[in-house]
């Protein structure tokens, strides 16, 4: 497999028999994570292809009509990227370097836009030269950057809808009021610079599709107001991502979550196209995250474990993404005692857990993170020279037994 990211080391191993005979690796399994820790090492990042695969169906049958591209930006792998373009997806790029991956691996730069509202000259001319066309802006100053390639891009003019309710509320950093949209979309006319259509974001890890809803309605108001102005096509709605995974909580199925963002979508006219922008959802349950414990101590009654993977680590998520993984002992001992997981580094933020009943761990002993995919490897530092994870992709290929791709960063 191609690898854009400029490894260290990359290694293929070789077909093994323990793979079985059905087809597909499970790597989440007890006995396929010891194996791939004696084989790579520790700390590891095992993203299941497979899992990345059936999280894509998943969200393909609870929106039909929406043409899904993936965001890079939680997980850039290219294990993942081809996944994804394999089953027909589309990309979402937000900087040079995405676009520069992407390019590396060969992929038709016709189903990628680039969604950054902010951007330097030189972004929009390296993603031009690479043959994106379909820029994102939210206001007059970056609008009028784009006059000079009016000829060559295309723009999704991003409007805000603010969402406290989400973990992540993004439409307070991105995005205009939409009572600044018709204006900005006049800008835009004057300066011909063309107008495809709009695009929002209400927030990662949403807490329910209201805000979706009330967003897709008012953008197809503002939308047949353009073209009654003729400001531009007009013909395209990106309705961005945010849909939810399990964490410690349950979301609600994706189906359920989605039911009335397909009945809002339903209304809009056949001509507009629908896509969306998912990341978490696609890739946050494919993967987990594998640490060993270097050394323990007792500490006011609690065992304190340390792990050589810790929040400047893959569990960066914690700070950055206000994530908590589920996590869990890879030892058969039925006895629970209160615990503390470090990560490695001196710093003492650097805790991932406290008040955990976990068996009594030694050195060398695994503890495995759960739904780990998403702004974890993406976010992770080499701080204190402690090295990133080691990323394994399994099942990379479908029905290939023997891929297994490990990538060192």
């Amino acid at each position: 497999m191609p690898d854009g990211t400029r490894p260290s080391r990359a290694r293929r191993a070789s077909p093994r028999s323990a793979a079985g005979a059905a087809g597909w690796i499970d790597p989440f399994s007890r006995r396929e994570i010891k194996r791939l820790v004696a084989e790579f090492g520790s700390p590891l990042l095992i993203v299941d292809c497979e899992r990345v695969r059936r999280q894509y169906h998943l969200l393909r049958r609870a929106l039909p009509r929406v043409d899904l591209h993936y965001a890079l930006k939680p997980m850039p792998h290219p294990a993942v990227i081809n996944t994804i373009v394999e089953l027909g997806g589309w990309l979402d790029l937000a900087t040079t370097g995405e676009v520069e991956l992407v390019a590396r691996l060969g992929i038709d730069p016709a189903r990628c836009i680039h969604t950054h509202p902010i951007k330097r000259d030189v972004d929009i001319r390296s993603a031009l030269a690479r043959g994106v066309r379909v820029f994102v802006a939210d206001n007059p100053d970056e609008v009028q950057k784009f006059q000079a390639y009016g000829d060559q891009a295309e723009l999704l003019l991003r409007v805000s809808f603010r969402s406290p309710g989400a973990v992540c509320d993004l439409s307070r950093k991105f995005g205009c009021d939409p009572e600044d949209l018709l204006s900005l979309a006049r800008l835009a006319k004057r300066l011909g610079v063309p107008v495809r259509g709009l695009s929002f974001h209400v927030g990662s890890q949403a807490k329910d599709p209201g805000k979706h809803v009330e967003a897709i309605e008012a953008c197809a108001t503002l939308i047949a107001e353009a073209r009654r102005e003729k400001l531009g096509v007009f013909d395209t709605l990106d309705i961005g991502g945010g849909f939810p995974i399990d964490y410690g909580e349950r979301a609600p199925t994706i189906q359920r979550f989605c039911a009335p963002i397909r009945a809002a979508l339903a209304a809009l006219p056949r001509r507009i196209r629908v896509i969306a922008e998912p990341g978490r959802f696609i890739v946050g349950p494919a993967a987990i995250g594998v640490a060993s414990v270097m050394g323990r101590a007792k500490r006011e009654g609690h065992w304190w474990y340390y792990l050589d993977d810790g929040l400047y680590g893959s569990y960066s998520g914690q700070l950055f993404d206000h994530a908590r993984y589920p996590v869990e002992a890879l030892v058969a001992d039925e006895e629970r005692l209160p615990s503390v997981l470090a990560g490695p580094t001196c710093d003492s933020i650097d805790v991932i857990a406290e008040n955990l009943m976990l068996p009594q761990l030694q050195a060398g002993d695994l503890i495995v993170g759960r739904a780990m995919g998403a702004y974890t490897w993406a976010s992770a530092s080499e701080f204190n020279f402690f090295p990133k994870a080691t990323v394994v992709s399994v099942n990379s290929v479908p029905g290939d037994t023997g891929t297994v791709m490990a990538i060192e960063r």
